[in-house]
């Protein structure tokens, strides 16, 4: 079998070589970060998100140990992939009449097969390298694993984990795309990144909804991201205001981030964004059509959301626009057949007649 060091410094350049922008290697460890996530958890600071509360057979939190999870795993390969394109962000733009959907859901591609595509090109370079030593094992893992990827991608020299819980690379910024490669060879880790938030809070500070209850730690309950995405149904009210205009997932927190001010942006034709997805027309989301929704985000991680949501989060947006000329709008979609729908309208419809 050739040298771990040699095995190590071939997959980052099978990494950089299959498009990624970074790479490195982490330990399997118990690391300090890992000892965290079960009292996350325990505080709800989850939300509905039960996948993330998955656990073996002994009652232990998949998440929080993969040594637990994937007994035979070694080494943790991190790769990350600049998804960053030349538009203003979220913070930059001010039309009542448009709404945000987040920069990483632009684009023309969902980017679990974007990222996982070159992630199998990177496994298929190490299998080879590696052919003489059959019992290797390798598992790839785009946000689907039982991996806290942004704890691994530390260890593994990448970035650090910043106040606002993203990576942050100090030449790349935040904008990026995580996946991993859990495999059995024990490869030659590097080394962790320093943090260099320092003593910046602009992404606390900037948060509307007070998600960030500390530094580093996020309560996914007033997450917009989390709001607008992955909460079914009624969203509180005493949050709805919070929320501004967003009407899938948030950049804010990312958005005000100095390490982000020269963040440079792909080339990655995959990545660039999808027709009328920047800033998107509030109304024309509201009253949105099942085949328009299948049509438009086809392949697209905004499905996720599913079409209710996005109405109603779109409706959220008109409410906070401020422009009464959505009053006749809302009066309509109170009347819908969802129900979350029209109650949401008839919120949003009051908050405008008294703003």
């Amino acid at each position: 079998m050739k040298p771990v060091s040699a095995i190590s410094a071939f997959v980052k350049q099978a990494a950089r070589d299959a498009g990624f922008e970074l790479a490195g290697v982490a330990p399997v460890a118990e690391f300090p970060e890992l000892g965290h996530f079960p009292e996350w958890i325990a505080a709800g600071h989850a939300g509905e998100m039960q996948y993330l509360e998955k656990r073996d057979e002994a009652g232990n939190l998949k998440r929080a140990s993969l040594r637990s999870a994937v007994p035979w795993a070694r080494s943790v390969i991190v790769c990350a992939l600049n998804y960053n394109t030349a538009h203003p962000y979220s913070t930059e733009t001010q039309d009542p009449d448009r709404g945000w959907i987040s920069r990483y859901a632009w684009s023309k591609e969902d980017y679990h097969d974007a990222v996982l595509r070159r992630l199998r090109v990177v496994e298929d370079s190490l299998r080879r390298m590696t052919e003489e030593t059959p019992a290797v094992r390798a598992l790839c893992y785009v946000d689907t694993g039982p991996v806290v990827e942004r704890v691994y991608a530390k260890y593994a020299g990448v970035g650090w984990i910043g106040k606002n819980t993203c990576i942050l690379n100090q030449q790349m910024g935040s904008w990026l795309f995580l996946g991993v490669i859990v495999t059995s060879l024990e490869l030659t880790p590097d080394f962790p990144a320093p943090d260099r938030c320092g003593t910046c809070t602009r992404c606390i500070d900037a948060c509307p909804t007070d998600a960030l209850i500390a530094p580093y730690q996020l309560d996914s309950n007033r997450c917009i991201s989390y709001l607008t995405i992955e909460k079914r149904g009624e969203i509180p009210e005493e949050i709805r205001e919070g929320m501004g205009r967003h009407v899938f997932g948030c950049d804010i927190c990312q958005d005000v981030c100095p390490w982000n001010r020269k963040a440079p942006a792909t080339d990655a034709e995959e990545f660039q964004p999808r027709t009328g997805l920047v800033n998107p027309a509030l109304e024309w989301l509201a009253e949105m059509t099942a085949e328009e929704f299948r049509d438009t985000f086809r392949g697209s991680p905004i499905r996720r959301t599913k079409r209710a949501g996005l109405r109603r989060n779109a409706i959220v947006a008109m409410g906070n626009s401020g422009n009464r000329r959505f009053v006749p709008t809302l009066e309509k979609l109170a009347a819908d057949e969802d129900p979350v729908v029209a109650d949401h309208a008839k919120w949003a419809a009051r908050k405008l007649a008294i703003s």
